[in-house]
């Protein structure tokens, strides 16, 4: 058994040490908002914020994340940042298929935490490895910059 901290609570998985933190959160723990997307860290479907920074799940162990604390999407609607995120992003009318947009926003917030007043390049830069197959980019941008607005 491995102890990770999600979302504030310590929970227990039993699981190999190098099993990625998705499928630990999908099959052990059933939290199923953190989504399957590429499977190789290359499209941000599956972003999860581990010690505070944006990571990819699906290729980062659970080794890598004892003593850690993990929070996913499931947390974002009680936390300041990612409530003003999620809300710009109904706003905006960022989600067309929505597949993408847990890690869209995790990664948005992270942002957010970082860098109150995010130029277009401070944006483009954070959610370079955000994959919207649908192609909301510009959406995803205004809705960044209201949830900036909103926090400031």
């Amino acid at each position: 058994m491995i102890t990770l901290n999600i979302n504030g609570k310590n929970m227990q998985v039993d699981a190999d040490p190098s099993t990625p933190i998705l499928w630990a959160l999908r099959d052990n723990l059933n939290l199923t908002g953190t989504k399957f997307g590429c499977g190789a860290a290359l499209c941000g479907a599956c972003t999860v914020h581990l010690g505070g920074q944006p990571v990819r799940s699906c290729v980062t162990p659970i080794s890598a994340a004892v003593g850690q604390k993990i929070v996913t999407i499931e947390a974002m609607e009680s936390d300041k940042v990612g409530k003003a995120v999620q809300e710009a992003w109904v706003r905006h009318d960022v989600p067309q298929c929505g597949y993408c947009q847990s890690g869209q926003v995790m990664s948005a917030t992270a942002l957010l935490r970082a860098n109150k007043a995010p130029s277009d390049a401070d944006i483009d830069n954070a959610m370079s490895g955000n994959i919207c197959r649908c192609g909301t980019y510009q959406r995803i941008r205004a809705a960044i910059k209201d949830a900036a607005k909103t926090l400031a």
